[in-house]
């Protein structure tokens, strides 16, 4: 979790016209390790086994286009297996945008009755109209006080929204 306004502060560059508006962005953090870890392990596995293919007569010919596209699988597999450390949340004064895997979508502050994390759930939530809600990939329960700290700075900007 990191906040736009503190990285322009480090970095040294200030606005002028006292432009308050913090960027909230959220990425999960042990599930990046698992997919880094996961992709790693499919790569070897697939390369390994595509450079032992045609070392050892097993009666079927293998050919290095056999060992290339072997090695491309293992490639698209740990590609896939990195698609679970994508998700991300952003949000700001105006709304909060929520990336998943696969899917994003943007929701104004007005659309959003309340952030929540239910007991049991794995994913932090945002509280729709019509008993409906959005699952946030990127605030996971794995997280722990790291998605404590996101959900109550995600409740804080929606609260600020909503008083304004």
């Amino acid at each position: 979790m990191t906040r736009a306004a503190d990285m322009a502060d480090k970095k040294g560059n200030t606005n002028d016209t006292n432009d308050t508006t913090d960027t909230l962005v959220v990425r999960p953090r042990r599930v990046v390790w698992m997919s880094g870890a996961l992709a790693l392990l499919l790569l070897t596995v697939f390369v390994t086994v595509a450079l032992l293919l045609r070392s050892q007569d097993t009666g079927v010919i293998f050919m290095v286009s056999d060992q290339i596209a072997m090695i491309g699988v293992g490639v698209m597999l740990a590609g896939a297996a990195m698609l679970f450390a994508t998700p991300r949340v952003r949000a700001d004064r105006d709304g909060v945008y929520v990336r998943n895997i696969g899917v994003s979508r943007r929701f104004t502050w007005d659309e959003v009755l309340s952030v929540s994390f239910p007991d049991g759930a794995s994913f932090a939530r945002l509280e729709l109209p019509d008993y409906e809600y959005y699952s946030m990939m990127a605030i996971q329960a794995v997280d722990r006080e790291h998605a404590v700290q996101a959900v109550r700075a995600l409740r804080r900007l929606h609260a600020a929204a909503n008083r304004g």
